[in-house]
């Protein structure tokens, strides 16, 4: 256990991934802000991110497009991240924050809201997050409560299931809701639903970026707790490990970057499923190598959606929520299909 931890090789490997994704992740970027009803040649870009561009080149570019990549990128790492956290504590590779209903219990709770609470205000980039925070954290809660036994702890199979189900009872209210909603409001819920990035201005950078900033550290701090918890809990234990703390604090971090995420950018679902499995194949399971190949791995399949979504079609585009479902689904499916009982 110990000389696969500590690698040196794993370590040069993943420490080359890093750069490579990051690469990536600039080459993405710099596409990303070529393209869109209002397409801008590369050079243009150039000139225009270095002072040099029209009024209408720098409105597009820094006042719409680019704080709504950065949101992008900030919220793909985000939900890969808290995905990642849940497989482990959760010791199932099918747990994401979409799958086990924490994303609709945000959700809701922005949505209960919009709903009783109408105002030029309901979308503050600053309350938003602590708004979804609860309802994201009252969902925890009680999939955490129902999928615990006492004498086994938390089975795996058991809090899929649990979660599937708490995610549909609340999507189902979330519907009931959203039918009672005047068409200023429907708008607003429908476009937030769907996963299509609507926060695209530096106030939702701003909000977005303290949570990303400061729990991500965190929880890479907390990378060999996280590789403990992945083990059997009888082994946990053994190490002087307090399971039920250190799971509690870790699912508390896992909540609040998945909470902050989703209200900042929309219900966008599997990339906490997608992310920390693609990073697994890359750089094997020990979380202090695996958690940064993650989030950058989030932060390009948000953009990459969010850049297909918008140059797909001319003359509307396409959810990012929607293109990361088509690739996720059918994914989750396979993952299902290979799990044994």
């Amino acid at each position: 256990m110990s000389t696969e931890l500590f690698n040196p090789l794993r370590q040069k490997r993943s420490i080359k991934l890093v750069i490579i994704m990051f690469t990536l992740l600039i080459v993405g970027f710099f596409i990303s802000l070529n393209v869109g009803r209002y397409s801008i040649p590369p050079m243009e870009v150039l000139q225009t991110l270095m002072g040099n561009g029209s009024k209408k080149q720098n409105i597009v570019l820094f006042d719409l497009r680019l704080p709504r990549m950065i949101i992008a990128v900030l919220m793909g790492m985000g939900l890969a991240v808290s995905g990642a956290v849940l497989q482990g504590i959760s010791r199932n590779g099918l747990s994401d924050p979409g799958i086990l209903g924490i994303s609709s219990g945000a959700g809701l709770a922005v949505l209960l809201f919009v709903s009783f609470y109408p105002s030029n205000n309901m979308a503050s980039p600053f309350f938003m997050p602590f708004l979804a925070l609860v309802g994201a954290g009252l969902t925890a809660i009680l999939i955490y409560i129902l999928s615990y036994k006492k004498g086994h702890g938390i089975s795996p199979t058991r809090l899929l299931l649990t979660g599937i189900a708490v995610g549909a009872g609340l999507s189902a209210v979330s519907i009931i809701l959203t039918l009672q909603l005047n068409p200023r409001n429907l708008e607003f819920v429908v476009t937030w639903q769907m996963g299509s990035l609507w926060g695209s201005n530096w106030k939702f950078v701003l909000a977005l970026l303290p949570w990303i900033v400061i729990l991500l550290p965190f929880v890479y701090w907390k990378s060999k707790i996280l590789n403990m918890l992945s083990m059997h809990e009888q082994i946990t234990g053994s190490l002087g490990v307090s399971i039920h703390r250190e799971r509690l604090v870790l699912l508390a971090s896992a909540v609040g970057l998945a909470a902050a995420s989703v209200a900042i950018g929309g219900g966008i679902g599997f990339v906490g499923l997608l992310g920390p499995h693609i990073a697994r194949r890359l750089v094997g399971p020990q979380h202090q190598f695996m958690l940064p190949i993650t989030a950058f791995v989030g932060g390009l399949l948000v953009l990459t959606g969010d850049t297909i979504g918008r140059s797909f079609m001319e003359y509307t585009e396409i959810p990012a929520g929607v293109v990361i479902s088509l690739l996720g689904g059918p994914y989750f499916i396979y993952l299902l299909m290979r799990t044994k009982g």
